[in-house]
């Protein structure tokens, strides 16, 4: 307790700072975020991966994608090249790295976001109803504060703001006053050259698949957890063990949020880095996992029941020449109330590059298998579960999850007016089962389509445009339709398009 409380105390110092700061920096311009609802290796088009030398490459330590210097997670972007004040070119470079003491051996990194966005829904929660409207609001303030070369401190404030119309139920992750969105303690160091080091606190977790474990950037404020990581890496092989309990957010300020005692994540992920002479100049990374999820309150069909979930796992990403990979495996097993689990997960999602650089067009598909069956009735529990999983990947409006679930989507995605980074994407749904529901991105099932016929599920088509007016500042533009299909029209639902538009500053 007396390490969580220090690191709490650190983050509201440290964040304290940054409000001081903020005002300071409104005229400055702001980095892209990276929302485009791909596997985040996909989104970036390439893995910034960096040569195998003595540390394991960064682009593949479970910390996410960190893109022309910014992450979702603010923590983990490195600015020491900005200790030299001759590489420091405006005001928000001063603000990346503040020298305290000790010739710049503790330094003080600040951080922020503001995002303004709009979302229009038609027949929202595919039901014939008014249109919904959904007026939001981010700020992030951050600090990061380096003690040395072996101990930090990080600290986090969020804010969110939701207006509109036909809003429906507001949940404390999107309007919430303020909340202590991170702060943790870091402690690092070096045993018979490898590095090593643990993290205790309220922090964003990404060590995983994409679609299993990511901070979720769509929500307003983060997904996050609370309790301890530890790690250990070597130039070709690390290995990472976590515990953690969901932070579970109130509404009001900073004193109402803590830990979430329903639910508990712990297990191992490990990575592996592929000889790049095996495929020619390649760069991938397999990465094997086990994990448990332990959930007192878990709801399948009618009942509310105990479960543990086992994730057994490998999970292949990377480049190899032109083709872009991100593919899981995955076997879930363990018990629900009183009877076990066997479900599987198969994601395979894949790009070939048409041309040289960064902004040549991606032609690509994703195929994805989520087991199904058993919610409703006392046999096995078949379905999958993607439990802190990246929740737009099938559905810019929520509205489809890896459970019960057989997707195919194509998509192509090309540069126009130099800048302008397109997305288009047809993706085909399926049941696997027809007698069990059809699923959401919160893992609701849509009330009564385990009582219908047809395995379609929906066609839906998926547009994203991104335009990065400065390597700080970009607009995102999103169009989906989805054409309700036999599984959900079967049972009363409607088709719906949602379209949705923002403008996000990062400094």
């Amino acid at each position: 307790m007396t390490i969580r409380r220090t690191a709490y105390a650190a983050g509201f110092a440290a964040s304290a700072i940054l409000a001081l700061t903020f005002s300071t920096t409104a005229s400055a311009q702001a980095a892209p975020a990276n929302p485009t609802g791909r596997p985040a290796k996909e989104a970036a088009n390439v893995v910034d991966a960096s040569p195998i030398a003595e540390s394991y490459p960064n682009a593949a330590i479970g910390d996410g994608v960190t893109s022309g210097g910014y992450n979702h997670s603010r923590w983990a972007e490195d600015w020491s090249k900005l200790r030299d004040p001759k590489k420091r070119k405006d005001l928000v470079d001063q603000l990346k790295f503040i020298s305290i003491a000790g010739d710049g051996d503790v330094y003080l990194t600040l951080s922020g976001e503001a995002r303004l966005r709009v979302n229009h829904v038609t027949n929202p929660n595919l039901r014939d109803s008014e249109t919904q409207r959904q007026d939001i609001l981010r700020l992030f303030g951050g600090a990061d504060l380096h003690l040395g070369e072996h101990f930090r401190l990080y600290g986090e404030l969020a804010h969110g703001t939701l207006e509109g119309e036909n809003l429906g139920t507001v949940l404390p992750n999107l309007r919430n006053k303020l909340a202590v969105q991170q702060a943790f303690v870091d402690v690092t160091g070096t045993v018979a050259d490898v590095d090593v080091g643990i993290r205790y606190g309220r922090q964003t977790f990404a060590d995983g698949p994409n679609l299993l474990v990511v901070p979720r950037d769509n929500n307003t404020l983060y997904f996050g957890f609370n309790g301890f990581r530890a790690w250990a890496r070597t130039a070709g092989v690390r290995a990472d063990v976590f515990d953690f309990k969901p932070t579970q957010y109130g509404t009001g300020g900073t004193g109402d949020e803590g830990s979430e005692n329903a639910r508990r994540f712990s297990g191992i992920s490990t990575g592996i880095v592929v000889p790049e002479t095996l495929f020619g100049e390649s760069k991938l990374y397999v990465d094997p996992f086990v994990w448990r999820l332990r959930n007192r309150a878990a709801v399948w069909g009618t009942d509310t029941a105990r479960e543990v979930r086992n994730f057994y796992g490998v999970h292949i990403y990377g480049d190899a020449g032109p083709v872009n990979l991100d593919w899981t495996i995955n076997y879930q097993g363990g018990s629900y109330d009183d009877r076990s689990i066997k479900a599987w997960l198969v994601l395979l999602a894949q790009t070939y590059q048409l041309g040289e650089g960064k902004t040549a067009p991606r032609v690509g598909v994703h195929a994805d298998y989520a087991s199904g069956g058993g919610a409703y009735g006392n046999s096995t529990l078949r379905n999958a579960l993607a439990p802190f999983g990246n929740n737009i990947y099938y559905s810019y409006q929520l509205f489809a999850t890896p459970t019960n679930l057989m997707a195919l989507a194509p998509n192509f995605t090309f540069s126009a007016f130099k800048k302008l980074r397109v997305t288009a994407e047809y993706q085909l749904s399926w049941r696997d089962t027809t007698t069990d529901a059809v699923y959401r991105a919160n893992g609701t099932a849509f009330a009564g389509t385990q009582n219908v016929g047809g395995r379609k599920i929906a066609d839906t088509i998926r547009f994203q445009a991104v335009y990065p007016f400065t390597t700080r500042l970009s607009f995102t533009g999103r169009y989906e339709h989805l054409i309700a299909g036999p599984a959900l029209s079967n049972a009363g639902y409607k088709s719906s398009d949602f379209l949705a538009g923002w403008i996000s500053y990062r400094f």
